[in-house]
């Protein structure tokens, strides 16, 4: 497997539970900006055995990426909910929940 590829897994992995983040955010933390394609390419393939928090990964605008009322637009709510991550029509405010959120908070007092 490539090392880019492990070092996008790695990202994906290092998300805590209750925050979120965006394919360009992952991809920019696995040191490949502009590759949030190949972000959520790579999503699609996690090898057998691979237990990533897939569910924490938005479209930048916070939208679940999934088709509103499928099966795993339904369960990537479920899940998020479950960690206390308010999801309101498919859609998660990444000023409160993002990987950066608290920075954002302390920079710009941002609730």
């Amino acid at each position: 497997m490539k090392e880019e590829y492990l070092r996008v897994f790695a990202a994906i992995a290092a998300i805590p539970a209750g925050r979120v983040a965006s394919y360009g955010a992952i991809a920019a933390r696995a040191g490949l900006p502009g590759r949030a394609r190949l972000v959520g390419r790579l999503l699609g393939e996690v090898p057998d055995g691979m237990v990533l928090p897939w569910y924490r990964v938005l479209r930048s605008s916070g939208h679940i990426a999934m088709p509103p009322g499928s099966r795993g637009f339904r369960e990537q709510c479920r899940r998020l909910r479950a960690e206390g991550v308010e999801v309101k029509n498919g859609r998660v405010p990444l000023s409160r929940f993002g990987l950066d959120a608290d920075v954002d908070r302390a920079v710009w007092g941002w609730e």
